[in-house]
């Protein structure tokens, strides 16, 4: 594949636009699974938007709006439940392995709402979906506060999965209507940074509010909430603008994507193609890997840092740092995605991931943080890295089937992962979540860099 299709992927994580001057495909990535959605068609031959200074700073606040959708479907409703995880366990008596499978619930629901968001578009539309997804998701939270009854968390842990994958999803069919429009990739961009912006939110006020008080944990819930229903509030108008400047393209909603026929919201509803994960096992065995790896460190970072006697302000710099440096992360490693053959990104970025798992056993404040940033800057990357490998090794009509297969591997992993980590952790200390992540990605690493070139697997 040429390298030019991933220019523009590099911008944003768990994302991707492939585009061949004909079609500019989404790519839902993980910190959800890279399966293809949907797709635009881009203006013919039409150069670059240029607008005024003024216009072109406004033309972009409707993206910043509409970011607001990954910061509480991915930053608020996912990654924040593990700053919650020392206080809800002191409080309800949990085991770290209870604790994981709330996380498991969570994953479970989002590759549900996955499968169920091309059907959902096409019947409603895009806007209509997004808009659902994040009313439900606030209401999700907000039922979390409501109980203390574990099968009841279980339930609200995997609806806020459903409809944060109807968010993610479709808010990025939206985004890339918006950047077809614009003739750039930075609404896209913007849209998928949303999601360290809640990390770095959550991180920064969940910490000092349960500090003195675990008990006030349906307080920290209902915070969440609150802040997912501003966000809510917020990216309502925006969801419309983004579907508006799609519309004023040459690209209609029901174009052929990928091979596959587009539905009347321009999702296409993938088929799995296994062949194509056995093909590429040795990429798949990586992909699993890395799914069960990553989510047992974010999910546990609270857990440890508290077990260590970690102060309030040490736990928020240390998230806050994470979400940070997942926003700066895709632009770090553009070049390698771009000039790196075969999966020397993906294995680079898993070992990323393991060296800073490793190291925060030192458990020094200083050291956690840097972890924390090399854990940011890498996590992101591996869908970006995988879909690349993907593109390379299958025929472009065969991506979405393909992709979709993939999602299934991931989505079995980041569901088994937490458990088992928390069993783990249960008879060894919370430390032992942490080499779980370092010798899941480590492997994942090694299974990598057996992969010969991209294209022949």
């Amino acid at each position: 594949m040429a390298h030019s299709s991933w220019r523009s992927a590099a911008f944003r994580p768990s994302c991707f636009m492939a585009h061949d001057g004909k079609k500019i495909a989404i790519l839902a990535g993980a910190a959800g699974p890279p399966v293809s959605w949907g797709a635009v068609t881009p203006p013919a031959a039409r150069a670059p938007a240029t607008l005024p200074p003024r216009g072109r700073a406004s033309g972009l606040l409707p993206s910043v709006r509409l970011a607001l959708g990954t910061a509480a479907a991915l930053g608020l409703a996912r990654f924040a439940y593990g700053l919650l995880v020392p206080a809800m366990r002191d409080e309800l008596g949990w085991s770290l392995a209870k604790a994981g499978t709330l996380t498991t619930a969570n994953s479970l629901g989002y590759l549900v709402g996955a499968v169920a968001a091309g059907p959902l578009a096409r019947r409603l539309n895009e806007t209509a979906t997004f808009r659902l997804g994040m009313v439900l998701t606030a209401a999700a939270l907000a039922a979390n506060a409501a109980t203390a009854s574990y099968p009841v968390l279980l339930l609200t842990r995997a609806a806020a999965g459903v409809s944060g994958a109807l968010v993610f999803i479709a808010g990025g069919v939206l985004a890339s209507r918006a950047a077809a429009s614009r003739g750039s990739a930075l609404p896209v961009s913007i849209y998928f940074a949303g999601a360290g912006l809640g990390i770095v939110v959550s991180g920064t006020v969940i910490p000092p509010l349960l500090s003195h008080d675990p008990g006030r944990w349906p307080l920290a819930w209902a915070g969440l909430a609150a802040g997912a229903g501003l966000a809510t509030v917020f990216s309502w108008t925006a969801a419309a603008d983004s579907t508006k400047a799609g519309a004023g393209g040459d690209g209609a909603v029901g174009d052929d994507v990928d091979g596959e026929e587009a539905g009347g919201g321009g999702v296409a509803i993938p088929r799995a193609d296994w062949r194509a994960v056995a093909a590429m096992w040795r990429v798949s065995v990586a992909y699993l890997l890395f799914a069960g790896g990553y989510i047992a460190y974010i999910t546990f970072l609270s857990a440890y840092l508290t077990a260590h006697h970690a102060s309030v302000t040490q736990v928020a710099v240390t998230w806050a740092a994470l979400g940070v440096a997942a926003i700066a992360g895709p632009v770090l490693w553009s070049r390698p995605l771009r000039a790196w053959p075969g999966a020397r990104a993906l294995a680079a970025a898993l070992a990323g991931i393991s060296a800073a798992a490793a190291v925060a056993i030192i458990a020094d404040p200083a050291v956690v943080i840097v972890s924390a940033i090399g854990y940011g800057v890498s996590f992101l990357v591996v869908p970006a890295a995988i879909t690349r490998i993907v593109h390379a090794a299958v025929p472009r009509p065969n991506w979405t089937a393909a992709l979709a297969a993939f999602t299934v591997v991931f989505a079995v992993g980041q569901m088994a992962g937490p458990y088992l980590a928390g069993v783990l952790a249960d008879s060894y200390g919370a430390g032992a979540t942490l080499v779980w992540t370092a010798a899941l990605c480590a492997a994942g690493s090694a299974a990598s860099l057996t992969v010969r070139s991209a294209g022949k697997p």
